[in-house]
């Protein structure tokens, strides 16, 4: 006599039946490549890019098992403030246009400019600024892993090893 489970199969065996669990990358070189093929895809980004006078544009342009990536765009004299990611590490990739960063960490301050194609990968505790101090708008991508779950501002009223030392003010959940 034959049962359900002997004609169906196990029901437990069913993975072989489900679709791959998604790999996510696992080093910062593979997000910074991610990041590299989401740029070099401008059809699937540059039709979402909005602009806001008011304040910095962002959307969320991805998310897989441990990561997110997030869409901002930047008009002139737009910033993010000095802030840190929380938990987070991440890949900044610049699509369009310039923007300026400035860090702070225990050997002092550093400013450079990251033009269209530049990529800046950063590990938690790490503190910036980023800025569109040109006259033109600029397009940025972020890939943060884990997902960004607490961007903490930092107080910059003094000089800068002061400031780090000051530490976090207040944390909020923007990129």
């Amino acid at each position: 006599m034959y049962s359900d489970v002997s004609i169906a199969g196990d029901p437990l065996a069913l993975p072989h039946l489900l679709p791959p669990v998604p790999q996510h990358p696992g080093t910062v070189a593979e997000f910074a490549g991610l990041a590299r093929s989401v740029a070099a895809d401008p059809g699937r980004w540059a039709p979402l890019v909005r602009y806001d006078a008011t304040t910095r544009w962002y959307a969320r342009l991805q998310t897989g098992p441990g990561y997110e990536v997030w869409l901002l765009s930047w008009l002139p004299g737009q910033g993010s403030g000095l802030h840190d990611h929380g938990g987070s590490s991440g890949v900044l990739t610049v699509l369009q246009g310039a923007l300026r960063e400035r860090t702070l960490g225990p050997r002092g301050e550093s400013v450079r400019t990251l033009a269209g194609g530049s990529q800046r990968a950063f590990a938690p505790g790490y503190v910036h600024e980023v800025v569109n101090d040109s006259l033109e708008p600029a397009v940025s991508l972020h890939v943060y892993f884990p997902g960004l779950t607490e961007m903490t501002p930092h107080a910059c009223t003094s000089p800068a090893a002061d400031a780090v030392a000051a530490g976090p003010a207040q944390a909020s959940m923007r990129p």
